[in-house]
């Protein structure tokens, strides 16, 4: 179960890169499950959720711009596989598995970033607009990345 909730949390990850970090650093800092003792323990920390929902907040305006670059240029794409490897190793380390959470983590970011753009694209032609596809995304992002880290035990 523990790599089926970090390849959905790296999904995330490819749909929103800050979304996954910040709930998942809200999470170990709730307590609502314990990286203490791994390498991620900063993800519990005081002040990382803070600063990963600063850069989600960001992320989710800049999204709306026009200029925003496609998710699938090297940096965004980049950016999308790092923080999926991190959410995911951060919710494998909860799981007892940081190598197998970070390669699952991984493999769903690069799965959601073209999945997400493929479906982006098909629902703003529908809408015959991005802005609704965008915040439809965004509220699968958020919802997502809750109901994923309220499964990991």
């Amino acid at each position: 179960m523990t790599y089926v909730l970090a390849l959905l949390i790296g999904f995330i990850a490819g749909l929103r890169a800050m979304t996954a970090p910040a709930v998942v650093a809200w999470a170990a800092h709730l307590g609502w499950f314990d990286v203490s003792g791994t390498p991620l323990a900063f993800m519990g920390y005081r002040w990382t959720p803070w600063v990963f929902t600063a850069l989600a907040l960001v992320e989710l305006v800049t999204d709306q711009l026009p200029n925003t670059p496609s998710r699938k240029v090297p940096i965004q794409f980049g950016a999308r596989i790092l923080m999926g490897a991190l959410a995911g190793a951060t919710v494998g380390a909860a799981g007892g598995s940081l190598a197998g959470g970070l390669l699952a983590g991984t493999l769903g970011a690069i799965a959601g970033t073209l999945g997400g753009a493929a479906a982006r694209g098909k629902l703003a032609a529908a809408f015959r607009r991005d802005a609704p596809a965008a915040l439809i995304e965004d509220a699968v992002a958020i919802g997502g990345a809750l109901l994923i880290v309220a499964a990991v035990p």
